[in-house]
């Protein structure tokens, strides 16, 4: 089945990307949030976007207004109906993410795709409420969305071949590239990149080296554009830490274990760049 118009819960930061870039591909979206004023942020973000693209020359005003033509906010379940295709970008919370899936599932007709955009959840937990498992699957963008190009396309037990083959297509057709991973917890990136975030930790943690020589050594030793302290503070410690937290309670690894000191932080409200104060100031 060919995707026309896609839905999209949520437009907080990774919704009003995933919004934004459907949206700028030529599909019809709609973005539905829990009320008016988030919606609003969420809204004034893509258009802060699309105007700073327009001002760089990266975009023409006319494709921004096509653009911004395609794209429809709404705090209504009602307004999703009728979408090929439903990305889900809400809090990461197995409970919230089951509840509006079955919502969803008695308002969408069967032919309708759901994802997740979970970055470490079991996609097979939120199928399972729902009565088309075999057209539900994960689909895990990065952030910042209209910047990163990988997708993740999280296949369940019981995805089909059909849905995983309209979940490529429709991801080619954002710019994006798609990589295929099975449904355990993390997929491939994350469940690669937390244990070194939180060795990172451990290594400021137990004094071996200072904040700044542990991000210059990954940067200028293994060329990564950012060290791995600047780059928490980046993701957001609390996001690293809730996902660090979701993998040891899967694996029950020791690697997967978030260090004392990340819980400190998220106590004390340090989340990194979005609250002004991570393991650098901003």
């Amino acid at each position: 089945m060919a995707i026309t118009k896609v839905g999209v819960l949520g437009c907080g930061l990774m919704g009003a990307g995933i919004a934004q870039v459907a949206a700028q591909a030529g599909f019809m979206t709609v973005v539905r949030e829990v009320n008016q004023a988030v919606l609003d942020k969420g809204l004034d973000r893509i258009n802060a976007i699309l105007e700073k693209d327009v001002s760089k020359g990266k975009l023409s005003a006319a494709d921004r207004d096509a653009s911004l033509a395609r794209l429809y906010g709404t705090t209504s379940f009602e307004d999703l109906a009728d979408c090929d295709l439903i990305i889900e970008a809400i809090v990461e919370q197995l409970p919230a993410k089951r509840e509006v899936f079955t919502a969803l599932d008695e308002l969408c007709p069967p032919s309708t795709i759901f994802v997740s955009n979970t970055s470490s959840l079991t996609i097979m937990e939120m199928a399972a409420v729902t009565k088309r498992p075999d057209r539900f699957a994960g689909l895990h963008f990065f952030n910042p969305v209209p910047v990163m190009k990988l997708v993740e396309i999280v296949r369940a037990l019981t995805t089909s071949d059909e849905t995983i083959a309209s979940l490529h297509e429709f991801t080619r057709a954002l710019g994006k590239t798609p990589i295929n991973t099975s449904d355990t917890t993390g997929f491939i990136v994350n469940r690669l990149l937390v244990p070194f975030l939180l060795d990172a930790v451990r290594l400021l943690e137990s004094g071996v080296a200072t904040r700044e020589d542990i991000d210059e050594g990954m940067k200028l030793g293994c060329g990564h554009p950012m060290g791995p302290l600047t780059l928490l503070d980046f993701v957001g410690i609390d996001t690293v830490y809730s996902i660090a937290n979701i993998m040891f309670d899967e694996f029950r690894e020791p690697r997967f274990a978030p260090p004392p000191l990340l819980r400190r932080m998220v106590l004390a409200g340090h989340f990194g760049r979005k609250s002004g104060q991570g393991f650098y100031s901003y």
